[in-house]
């Protein structure tokens, strides 16, 4: 469980854009850890977490593309009933909101990766691992 840095990209809700992203960002070494979009009609936000944050802003900056940096919190969590509502539990415990997170793991698999983008990150840190 760690604090780490998520870009928010903005990019033209059109095909081909994120296989260009995708493209361009394993061509400069840079790993996705995680991904998710949410669309409007115009543009889609891209918020991502990546090995290599400081390159790909680089690059998105290089392309004229709005990026917006923010701190989540990358937690390791079992993949069973009930985990993430302990999460949920003890940031709630702890008075932290959580804005917005999202996850994902292969069904198969024991563990999986949530991100959290909460109201205060090192709190948060702090609550999770007491």
């Amino acid at each position: 469980m760690q604090i780490v840095t998520q870009l928010a990209v903005f990019l033209e809700n059109r095909p081909g854009t994120l296989a260009r992203v995708c493209d361009s960002l394993g061509a400069a070494g840079v790993n996705i850890h995680a991904l998710a979009t949410s669309d409007t009609v115009d543009h889609t936000v891209l918020r991502m977490v990546v090995n290599d944050p400081r390159r790909a802003l680089f690059l998105f900056e290089e392309h004229h593309v709005l990026v917006v940096e923010s701190d989540v919190l990358m937690l390791d969590a079992d993949n069973k009933p009930g985990s993430l509502a302990e999460a949920a539990r003890r940031l709630s415990k702890a008075r932290i909101n959580i804005e917005y997170l999202y996850c994902a793991t292969s069904p198969k698999t024991r563990r999986g990766v949530i991100i959290m983008r909460v109201s205060n990150p090192k709190k948060a840190l702090a609550a999770l691992q007491a």
